[in-house]
């Protein structure tokens, strides 16, 4: 693909050549150096650049500045590279779908929109994939928050075309019991913390979600126990155990509130919050949201994960996600994204920013 990024592909094609560059999560320098480099001869543009994220904008002094941005590392490769274009039109790879097409989508716009409309900041960052101590967007908004400051932002995550609005809160929780340990042969002098874990899991599966109806999008709650620990060996009774429970909670919520939530139908047992991360609002109210649900033409939907667009909600900058790809064949084998799909996100992106 020789020495640079050749911005002057179409966005299908820069979708290949990007994910011909493998960029692993904590490895994406050479890839990161290729977006620079390439940004960086754009006249129009002003870049910056931390660790592996690259920042670009205009400065134009538009009335309203938006936020295009995307993540450039993938998951660990599963024996799908090179890329590879079929006969009916799927490009197939690793990072095909999340979300190397996006970041072309956000290059090429980055490259031709000399004049937009609105005043533009493209944010490539690291570190997406992997635990949110190494994420390039958190470490953006902790260093350089001026870099991320906006009225209105997309994630260009794979959303299959649509809008998805904003994200779910989640966080995890230890519900722990204690026992007595004690020989198996004579467990009367024990006291099982294993046994004790069954009111947990009456409670959890008792439990009936909240539907969280938000500018019109609902948000489908969740409370499951994703993992059970407890024992020491086939002839002790145990005196320890603990359910790990996930909470889903609807943006409506902060993190202290889904905390106190929890802790409410836990009531009578220890539990020990071990991470959380806020929800983000679809800000469909807002103006330029508004006007970029209209420009894409499809229904919004609410996104029924947890994304970056946390972030940006928690800097005062409403979010959206939306992009091109299938986002339930990311981190497969299989994934692929349809060329189609990619040039059709691209033109409603140029045109909702120079109409």
């Amino acid at each position: 693909m020789g020495s640079g990024l050749d911005l002057g592909l179409d966005a299908a094609a820069l979708t290949a050549a990007l994910v011909d560059i493998p960029s692993v999560s904590r490895e994406e320098k050479p890839l990161a150096d290729l977006v620079e480099s390439a940004l960086r001869a754009i006249p129009h543009l002003r870049v910056d650049r931390d660790g592996d994220a690259v920042v670009a904008r205009t400065e134009l002094g538009r009335a309203e500045r938006v936020i295009l941005a995307g993540h450039l590392d993938t998951v660990p490769i599963a024996d799908n590279l090179p890329s590879r274009l079929d006969d009916g039109g799927l490009l197939w790879g690793c990072g095909t779908s999340d979300m190397k097409a996006g970041v072309a989508v956000q290059l090429k716009l980055a490259a031709d929109l000399a004049a937009p409309n609105r005043d533009l900041t493209y944010v490539f960052y690291d570190a997406e994939e992997i635990a949110a101590e190494f994420n390039g967007l958190g470490r953006l908004v902790a260093h350089h928050p001026e870099w991320l400051a906006g009225d209105f932002a997309v994630l260009l995550e794979p959303t299959g075309g649509r809008v998805d609005g904003g994200c779910q809160g989640t966080l995890r929780v230890r519900v722990q019991t204690s026992g007595r340990r004690a020989h198996s042969a004579r467990s009367w002098l024990g006291d099982n913390a294993i046994h004790k874990a069954a009111p947990i899991l009456a409670r959890l599966a008792a439990y009936r979600p909240r539907r969280v109806e938000i500018d019109g999008l609902v948000y489908p709650e969740g409370l499951n126990a994703v993992m059970i620990e407890g024992g020491h060996a086939g002839n002790v009774i145990p005196d320890t155990c603990a359910v790990t429970v996930n909470y889903r909670f609807s943006p409506d919520q902060s993190e202290a509130q889904a905390l106190a939530r929890v802790e409410e139908i836990f009531d009578g047992f220890e539990v020990v919050l071990t991470d959380s991360a806020p929800g983000a609002l679809p800000g469909l109210s807002h103006p330029a949201a508004a006007a970029f649900v209209a420009a894409i033409g499809t229904p919004p939907a609410a996104k029924e994960s947890w994304t970056d667009v946390a972030r940006f909600s928690a800097l005062g900058v409403p979010a959206v996600n939306y992009g091109p790809g299938d986002p339930t064949l990311a981190h497969t084998r299989e994934e692929n994204v349809a060329v189609a799909a990619v040039l059709d996100a691209e033109r409603k992106l140029r045109a909702w920013l120079t109409t």
